[in-house]
C-alpha cells in the first residue's frame, strides 16, 4: 500500500474514534451538555484535530450526512436504463436499516434518531440534512431523466423522505423502549413497503402534454354557467354577506412539523 493510501486509512481511523467518542458522551449527557473539548478528551486527541475533520458541533451528530448523500446521488446517476431511482437506492436504504443491529449499544442513544427525538436542536439538524439530500438527490435525478426541474425536485424529496422516516421511526421507537433489534426488525418492511410504493410511483407512465389538453378540451362544462363576480353571486341571499365580513371556510392552517 502507498503512503497516500496508508495516511487515508489513519484519517478515516481517526474520524471514526472522534465520531464514536462524541456518540458516546451525547448518549450518556445529551447533545446541550457536551462540548467539543468533552469530545477531545474522550478521543484522546486535541480539540483542534476534534476540528480538523468535525468544523462545527452539529457535524459530529450528522457526521455521516456527506457519505450517504453522496453514496445515494451516485447510485441514481450510474442506475441501468429502466431501474427507477426508489429501486437504485434500495438495498443502501434497507442495509442502512439493518445497520441499527450494529451500533454499539452504547452509542445507539447519542446517535441521530434518538437526538432529534429529544432535542429541538437536533431536530432542526436532521431537517437540515434531509433538505441538502432532496436538492442534492434532485440534481442527480434532473441529469439522468428528462423531467421538469420541479418533478425532480418533487421525486428527490419523496427519496429523501424515506431517510426521514427512518431517523424519526428509530428515535420514537427508541423512547418507547424498543430494542435495537426489535426496531430493525419493524422498520425494515415497512421502508420496503414505502419504497415498492415510490418504485410503482415513479414508473407509470407519465400523460403527455397533448393527451392532457385533449382532455381538458372534451371536459364537459360546469353544471352552473359562469357569472361574473360579485356580492350576490358569492351570497345568494339577496347579496348579504356574512356579519363581520368573514368568508365562511377560510383559515390559517395550524404549520405542523415533520417528524
Amino acid at each position: 500500500m502507498t503512503d497516500h493510501g496508508l495516511r487515508e486509512r489513519k484519517k478515516a481511523r481517526t474520524r471514526q474514534v472522534i465520531a464514536d467518542a462524541a456518540a458516546r458522551l451525547f448518549a450518556q449527557r445529551g447533545y446541550e451538555q457536551v462540548a467539543v473539548s468533552d469530545v477531545a478528551r474522550e478521543a484522546e486527541v486535541s480539540e483542534q484535530t476534534v476540528y480538523n475533520y468535525f468544523q462545527t458541533k452539529e457535524q459530529l451528530v450528522t457526521d455521516r450526512d456527506q457519505l450517504v448523500q453522496d453514496e445515494l446521488s451516485r447510485l441514481i446517476r450510474t442506475r441501468a436504463p429502466g431501474t427507477t431511482p426508489a429501486a437504485a437506492i434500495r438495498e443502501f436504504v434497507l442495509d442502512t436499516v439493518e445497520g441499527i443491529r450494529r451500533i454499539p449499544a452504547e452509542q445507539w442513544r447519542g446517535e441521530l434518531g434518538f437526538l432529534a427525538a429529544i432535542s429541538p436542536t437536533v431536530y432542526r439538524l436532521a431537517l437540515e440534512m434531509s433538505d441538502r439530500q432532496a436538492t442534492a438527490l434532485a440534481t442527480a435525478i434532473a441529469e439522468t431523466d428528462t423531467v421538469a426541474p420541479e418533478i425532480a425536485r418533487l421525486r428527490g424529496i419523496a427519496l429523501a423522505s424515506v431517510f426521514q422516516i427512518i431517523i424519526a421511526e428509530a428515535g420514537r421507537r427508541t423512547r418507547e423502549g424498543q430494542s435495537q433489534n426489535q426496531i430493525a426488525d419493524e422498520l425494515l418492511p415497512a421502508i420496503e413497503a414505502v419504497l415498492d410504493d415510490l418504485d410503482a410511483w415513479l414508473t407509470q407512465p407519465r400523460t403527455k402534454p397533448a393527451e392532457t389538453v385533449r382532455r381538458r378540451l372534451q371536459a364537459p362544462p360546469p353544471l352552473i354557467s359562469p357569472s361574473p363576480p360579485g356580492p350576490a353571486n358569492l351570497y345568494p341571499e339577496a347579496g348579504r354577506q356574512p356579519a363581520g365580513g368573514d368568508v365562511p371556510g377560510h383559515s390559517i392552517p395550524r404549520d405542523q412539523g415533520h417528524f
